[in-house]
């Protein structure tokens, strides 16, 4: 039987984040710095896309980035909470002879506010699809990766990050202990092994998966809890909690937390798993029954 315990809230999920629009990039510090690893990553990629697309966004830095990097290419930037794409707007710094330009180039700001799970884009219409930190939203991995094999072109590019499962390993221990496993705290993240696994089902060939683990140290679980409050990060599940669990709870979460403190500070893990694969050319449709005839050259 699957534990529905553990599946996003969307409407949740996209509230969330659309209210931390304006504090996210001060807080994002891991994102900035998993963004900047993976466009460090583009560099051993010889790439030309005509069109990219940015799946979940947030506030836009890594779609500007890539703008900067690919200064030909068409740069879609798609999240599912519209404030997000205002920020993307405003983020841009684009002034009016720049915006011109762009214009004249047909490459005006492209903002598209969609679900990963279900791209409202055509089918082998993008080069690169690049999602930075956004997929572990999703309720159903092989349909999001599916999508991003659909809308990639033959040859193009998958790029993305997401969380492993020891993320805030510490921060549920601890609200474990707390609530006594009555409720979900924290999203369940899924394993590199079966993120690739998921991509062979997608159609990808041969992709490749890493893991870098960070730890942010903070001076107390409210330091904690603030960080992740401001860039979204609320907990989504359908097992959560539904009204406040109150002072005591907090009060044993703080203590339990402690066993984690080292040398003045409270750690908080995130496992990052980056991924990427080609999709490969398109094989020739060919009726039930007939069986192509490879012709070698004379030598």
């Amino acid at each position: 039987m699957v534990d529905d315990s553990y599946r996003i809230d969307k409407a949740r999920a996209r509230a969330s984040f659309g209210r931390a629009a304006d504090t996210y990039d001060a807080a994002a510090i891991l994102q900035k710095a998993v963004r900047e690893e993976m466009l460090s990553r583009l560099d051993l990629v010889k790439l030309t896309p005509a069109v990219i697309l940015d799946a979940g966004c947030g506030t836009g830095l890594a779609s500007h980035a890539l703008q900067k990097r690919y200064a030909q290419s068409q740069v879609i930037s798609l999240d599912f909470a519209y404030p997000m794409l205002q920020k993307t707007r405003q983020t841009a710094n684009v002034g009016v002879l720049q915006q011109l330009k762009l214009l004249l180039k047909g490459q005006s700001q492209n903002l598209l506010c969609a679900d990963i799970e279900a791209l409202p884009l055509a089918s082998a219409s993008t080069g690169l699809v690049w999602s930075n930190l956004a997929i572990q939203w999703c309720n159903d991995l092989d349909a999001a990766l599916q999508e991003f094999h659909r809308v990639l072109q033959p040859e193009g590019l998958l790029m993305f990050s997401t969380f492993g499962p020891d993320t805030l390993r510490e921060l549920r221990v601890a609200t474990s202990a707390a609530n006594g496993e009555h409720y979900t705290s924290i999203s369940r993240f899924i394993d590199m092994h079966d993120i690739g696994d998921a991509m062979v089902r997608a159609g990808f060939s041969a992709p490749v998966l890493d893991v870098e683990r960070f730890t942010l140290t903070y001076d107390d679980v409210k330091s904690v809890m603030r960080d992740l409050k401001s860039i979204g990060a609320h907990n989504a599940t359908d097992g959560r909690a539904r009204g406040l669990l109150g002072r005591g709870f907090f009060e044993k979460l703080c203590a339990s937390y402690e066993q984690f403190r080292q040398h003045g500070k409270l750690p908080a893990t995130f496992e990052v798993v980056y991924g990427h694969a080609w999709r490969g050319k398109d094989k020739p449709q060919l009726e039930e029954g007939v069986s192509p005839i490879h012709f070698k050259p004379r030598g």
